[in-house]
């Protein structure tokens, strides 16, 4: 077929996320409308290659030997709100996810405040359900435009139709590789800002802050745990938190406090549905001697976040990867909990 779409041969994939971690794509394209989604995917089937999806690189983790077939970068772009007293907007799946952030609430528009300064596009929210500081994006989602790689056909899916839950959606696991994000709608709200997060509440008692004020004092703790990306600074080449925190029966609890010598209580813990309850993953790592800083090697933990292994230069898949088993394994021996990566594996 004769096609305007830009095909790259060999091309890094290392520089193209924050992990700076991976070997080469073995084609390589970028889409920036719905045309060149379509596009790229008949160019792909029509060779017989493998597709892979790429935003902005945030969540991967990259083999040594790259991707075999075509990365498909993302990179729609735009921030249209419905109307200007509407609390609804429609944003390209390749915009800059904080972009976004910072144009709600220029807009005086709650919802995604806790949400500032997470690295990535606005296309990998909703695959991930990302969240942090008392807000998860599923909260405010109301439709998700994609591209059907089975029907070739495009479509809006309803926040009913993702199936959201913990870190999951359809789109990583029943339907994982079917569907290509090339849009967001998100429905937000006006009013106060959410301070569900008690380490936020504290920072704010006895007074009600501005949207804004709660974002910049989010992004000033996500830097302090080396979780804003900052040129030059390692702790921040990293894909975020690598492990998910572990929901788990609640007869698991007393196992693990035993373990460290505590009461079952003073085991950090938050219910997770019944009989179930989730478990601060970092809190996990730090008992069974994963601390900050750990690792001597180009691969370690950073020295601000528990959760974040990190890249501190030169580091191969191969570097994270053996670290990422030695912890899933001291883990799983001394609490009897298998923890799960969280970055997307490629290649």
């Amino acid at each position: 077929m004769t096609t305007m779409l830009t095909v790259l041969e060999n091309q890094p994939l290392a520089p193209l996320t924050t992990f700076g971690i991976g070997g080469a794509a073995r084609y390589f394209a970028a889409a920036r409308s719905e045309s060149d989604v379509t596009e790229a995917v008949a160019w792909a089937k029509e060779r017989g290659l493998p597709l892979f999806v790429l935003g902005g690189g945030s969540n991967l983790l990259v083999s040594d030997g790259g991707f075999p077939g075509l990365v498909l970068h993302i990179d729609i772009r735009g921030v249209a709100q419905d109307k200007p007293w509407s609390p609804d907007f429609c944003v390209g799946a390749g915009e800059v996810w904080d972009t976004f952030v910072d144009a709600a609430i220029e807009a005086n528009c709650a919802g995604i405040e806790c949400l500032a300064g997470i690295p990535g596009r606005v296309g990998g929210t909703p695959v991930q359900n990302v969240g942090a500081y008392g807000q998860e994006v599923s909260e405010t989602i109301r439709q998700v435009r994609v591209f059907d790689t089975q029907t070739l056909e495009f479509l809006w899916l309803s926040k009913e139709d993702c199936r959201f839950r913990y870190r999951e959606s359809i789109f990583n696991t029943t339907e994982r590789g079917r569907y290509i994000v090339t849009a967001v709608v998100f429905l937000l709200h006006y009013g106060a800002p959410t301070l569900a997060y008690v380490e936020l509440a504290k920072r704010f008692e006895g007074r009600k802050p501005s949207l804004r004020e709660v974002a910049e004092t989010v992004r000033e703790i996500r830097r302090g745990k080396g979780m804003l990306l900052v040129e030059g600074d390692s702790d921040c080449r990293s894909a975020g938190s690598f492990f998910k925190n572990p929901i788990v029966p609640i007869e698991m609890v007393p196992r693990v406090a035993g373990a460290v010598g505590v009461a079952a209580e003073a085991v950090p813990q938050w219910l997770a549905g019944s009989g179930k309850v989730k478990l601060p993953a970092a809190w996990l790592l730090e008992k069974a001697g994963f601390t900050k800083g750990f690792g001597e090697g180009a691969a370690g933990i950073s020295s601000r976040h528990t959760l974040a292994l990190i890249n501190r230069g030169g580091a191969t898949f191969a570097d994270v990867e053996r670290l990422q088993n030695e912890i899933i394994a001291t883990v799983r021996e001394r609490f009897g909990i298998t923890l799960e990566r969280e970055p997307v594996l490629v290649g």
